[in-house]
């Protein structure tokens, strides 16, 4: 949550070209530190409208909407881009430099940021994909394929967090010397930034997806489920008294971890999700649910109500009058 006082881009436009979840989801990060955002759309609007209704309108509510057929009409989309201090585009490498809104068709003091799957330079340069895709090429689902992240990694984090740092970064250095920046974010190297740290090795094998039994998902009495995640042998320690199964303690990072699974997994099926957390509530065990999403926003809330939803195209003519005047 941010200091509604604190915005610190207030004044600052944002022009958002992309589809999709992560243009979207940066665009949404900006104007949540006070951007005032503008996104362009196809007339018959972002995919997402389509495929996604809640995540869109999720993270459509209080943006801008401007319809632009930018293969027909792409001077007004620049003339959009013109005015921004920030441009966000997720088009493949060179589409948005054929349809006249690339990084040297806007004034040299605009961020311009585009979010690809490979960068500019990588050898997968024309390659499609999605984010499943990108994590898979980045190295990150080696431990916990076949099954698909609970998140999308590479969208969210590596992509739309990856290129709110990349603009605000070169928002701060504008402030110093007037100049913008053109800057590329690649989902999949961001993503394999992400793990390239094991490329050392694990102290044990796969250390935080599956491999410890002190750092892991249990099954409770109602077929709940509940985390464990007491690394720190006081933690791990004062779990297992309370599970009255202190002999388990010394076992914590015994080379063999598939027998404490077990024995921990034994005690955690004794008792509800609700009886085990109201023994650890005021316990420094790390343990804690595995909530649903209404429960964990009910117990993280209440959030704010979003501005009034905007229908598409609802800002069309005026930023045609605005850039025409």
């Amino acid at each position: 949550m941010t200091d509604e006082a604190q915005q610190p881009l207030e004044g600052t436009l944002v022009v958002d070209l992309t589809r999709y979840l992560p243009g979207a989801f940066a665009s949404r990060e900006l104007q949540r530190l006070g951007a005032r955002v503008v996104r362009v759309e196809a007339p018959d609007g972002d995919p997402m409208r389509r495929t996604a209704a809640a995540w869109d309108d999720a993270l459509r509510r209080g943006k801008e909407s401007v319809v632009c057929d930018l293969k027909r009409d792409a001077a007004f989309a620049r003339a959009l881009c013109a005015r921004a201090d920030v441009v966000l585009e997720g088009f493949r490498p060179g589409v948005a430099e054929r349809l006249g809104i690339g990084p040297a068709d806007v004034p040299p003091r605009v961020v311009y940021c585009s979010i690809t799957g490979f960068g500019h330079e990588s050898r997968h340069v024309g390659r499609v994909g999605h984010d499943l895709n990108y994590l898979g090429w980045a190295g990150a689902l080696g431990d916990t394929a076949p099954d698909a992240p609970p998140v999308q990694v590479a969208d969210l984090a590596a992509g739309a967090l990856g290129a709110v740092v990349e603009v605000l970064g070169a928002l701060l250095r504008r402030e110093r010397t007037g100049q913008g920046a053109r800057l590329v974010v690649s989902m999949t190297h961001g993503s394999h930034d992400l793990v390239a740290h094991r490329l050392g090795g694990d102290p044990l094998p796969r250390l935080l997806t599956g491999g410890l039994a002190c750092y892991s998902t249990y099954t409770t009495a109602d077929g709940r489920f509940l985390t464990l995640a007491a690394l720190e042998p006081v933690f791990f320690v004062r779990a297992c008294e309370l599970l009255e199964r202190p002999d388990l303690a010394a076992r914590q990072y015994e080379a063999e971890q598939d027998g404490l699974r077990h024995e921990l997994a034994a005690s955690f099926v004794r008792r509800s999700l609700d009886e085990w957390l109201r023994l650890f509530d005021d316990e420094e065990v790390c343990v804690g649910p595995v909530a649903t999403l209404a429960e964990a926003h009910a117990d993280l809330g209440p959030w704010p109500d979003p501005p009034a939803d905007v229908p598409l195209g609802a800002h069309t003519d005026a930023w045609r009058n605005e850039v025409a005047g």
